[in-house]
């Protein structure tokens, strides 16, 4: 009897077993969330270095990936199919709704965006204010075309859903992987017109980097993000209009007026140095702020801090300054911004801690 129960346990134990391993086996469910770019670009005649961006399916991208099957159950849907120099609101609120729609699926584990170059770091830091969840969400894209003679897109969308796929990159807020490397939607930067190894992280670094699919993480971004932000797009169908100022030499204030007169709500500098402008320029920005526009003070020169209160008095004139945020990275903090306050007080706070 004894023994007939214990061969009894031994079976149940064994049955449990087998099942965990079975379940432990099921592979992560990855959604790719294509909008085209260069990265789905194709060239009109093979050689030549012209191209047309998001040409191609998703479909036909993962395909172009041999071994990505491997690493997760992939899904594609198709946002968009436009280079992302003509990225636009309209795509932006589609693409973080219907993010958040598919992370909110408990039969998700994490989402891929694949997205051109040239505005990718803006929309991967829209999508860490707005995202609600702290499930994987990696952006991706590439300098050649998809039919160039030796694309780069294949590897790095290789290596976005690897790190979508693993449990390891929970919590750590919206990434970008390019080249190899991996960053944080905060820091990560283009400095290259067509050079694959663009993209950089000059204040902070790259959080990590992947190597024909493995992830080997640096650290964790230390601002808020994703669960921890306070933002939300629930209701919202139209963003603020936010306008970039650019200073330069014999700079006069003609081009802030003209925005102030356009509905601009805010402008964010794009200053010299250390967020700074001619006379003629902080005179005309003055007077923006005066009449109720948010002003933020940023950077030209591509990396550093801009402080308060160093060459101009950002107390006295109300402004704001944007500290480590580039000015395309302050312009959408901005435009969330305004979405819930217009006190520059409260705006600087937000600098500060996204």
């Amino acid at each position: 009897m004894k023994f007939s129960t214990g061969i009894r346990m031994l079976a149940f134990v064994l049955a449990s077993l087998a099942a965990g391993a079975a379940v432990a086996k099921e592979p992560p469910r990855i959604v790719i969330l294509a909008t085209g770019g260069t990265i789905a670009g194709a060239q009109p005649k093979e050689g030549e270095p012209g191209y047309k961006a998001g040409s191609l399916s998703i479909g036909s991208l993962i395909s172009a990936a041999p071994g990505i099957d491997d690493l997760a159950r992939i899904t594609g849907e198709q946002i968009a199919s436009i280079g992302s120099q003509d990225m636009n609101d309209a795509v932006w609120l589609e693409l973080a709704k219907r993010t958040n729609e598919l992370l909110d699926d408990s039969m998700v584990d994490g989402v891929v965006v694949t997205h051109g170059t040239d505005t990718l770091e803006e929309t991967a830091y829209f999508l860490s204010l707005v995202v609600d969840s702290d499930k994987p969400v990696v952006l991706v894209g590439s300098m050649r075309p998809a039919t160039s003679t030796s694309p780069d897109g294949p590897l790095n969308l290789f290596n976005a859903v690897a790190v979508a796929a693993d449990p390891g990159a929970k919590g750590r807020g919206v990434m970008v992987v390019s080249n190899d490397d991996l960053f944080a939607a905060r820091e990560i930067q283009k400095t290259n017109t067509t050079d694959l190894q663009t993209f950089v992280a000059p204040n902070r670094g790259p959080v990590g980097e992947v190597y024909y699919g493995k992830p080997w993480y640096f650290g964790v971004p230390a601002t808020r993000h994703t669960v921890n932000s306070e933002f939300s797009l629930d209701g919202v169908t139209k963003l603020p209009r936010v306008d970039i100022v650019y200073a330069h030499q014999n700079a006069d204030g003609a081009l802030i007026e003209a925005a102030v007169a356009a509905g601009a709500k805010g402008i964010v500098l794009a200053g010299v140095g250390d967020g700074n402008a001619s006379r003629s320029m902080v005179d005309a920005l003055a007077a923006a702020a005066k009449s109720g526009v948010l002003v933020v003070r940023s950077s030209r020169v591509g990396s550093g801090i801009v402080r308060r209160n160093i060459e101009i008095d950002d107390d006295e004139l109300g402004f704001v300054a944007a500290l480590e945020l580039n000015p395309q990275k302050a312009r959408v903090l901005l435009r969330l911004a305004l979405l819930k306050t217009k006190s520059a007080d409260d705006v600087q706070r937000m600098f500060r801690e996204y």
